[in-house]
């Protein structure tokens, strides 16, 4: 089997926003010899969705963080919603934006990296509202799908299907925090490269290190 990457990450997470340059440099330098699969972990379910008020008096706060460690920034838009929690009409879940990305791979398999890293620009520097089917609009036009193709797809019981067995997947995976990436190089072989936030220096170090021992292996079989 082709090796893969999988970069497991939930649109609403903060730290996979910060994280979004670095796995598309990967995904840039190793395109021609690993497979990327981008897999949504539903950190919000539906059932579980949160007006922003919940989480506003934590994020206009944790934001700062994650700016300073990755040097991503917020934008003044999302950042409205977080300063003022009463007059936002955010109601968060990671199910739309999970299924936008599944219509997405089957057209554009190949951009998977770079379409989950625009869906999260979306959020938390343009402040779009992943929960609303116009908020993918720009998209479409940027990537060339057709509307009638995304959207009759967007609310589809075989799409939400799709999203969500890509959050059963993550947990199978083990994958109890996001941004993580594993490397697969066997059916029941992966490795752990990355679990939380880390910089592009230490992911490729870890990955090179375990390419290595790979191709060692292959060597000497």
């Amino acid at each position: 089997m082709q090796p893969t990457i999988y970069y497991c990450y939930d649109a609403y997470c903060g730290w996979c926003y910060g994280f979004s340059p670095v796995i598309k440099q990967l995904a840039e330098e190793w395109k021609n010899r690993l497979a990327f699969e981008v897999l949504s972990g539903g950190m919000i379910p539906k059932e579980a969705a949160k007006p922003v008020s919940s989480i506003a008096g934590y994020i206009s706060e944790a934001y700062k963080t994650v700016e300073e460690r990755t040097g991503i920034r917020f934008g003044a838009d999302f950042l409205w919603h977080m300063f003022n929690p009463e007059q936002s009409d955010w109601f968060m879940h990671s199910e739309k934006s999970a299924t936008a990305l599944c219509i997405f791979k089957e057209i554009h398999p190949d951009l998977q990296v770079a379409f989950a890293a625009d869906l999260q620009y979306a959020l938390n520097f343009e402040g779009r509202d992943l929960t609303d089917d116009e908020a993918y609009r720009h998209l479409l036009i940027k990537y060339g799908i057709p509307e009638d193709t995304f959207y009759s797809r967007l609310n589809s019981e075989t799409y939400i299907e799709k999203a969500h067995y890509e959050f059963s997947l993550c947990k199978q995976l083990q994958v109890s925090g996001f941004p993580q990436v594993l490397l697969q190089v066997a059916d029941q072989k992966f490795y752990l490269l990355s679990k939380g936030y880390t910089d592009y220096e230490t992911l490729n170090k870890r990955f090179l290190a375990v390419w290595e021992e790979i191709n060692k292996d292959s060597v000497n079989q």
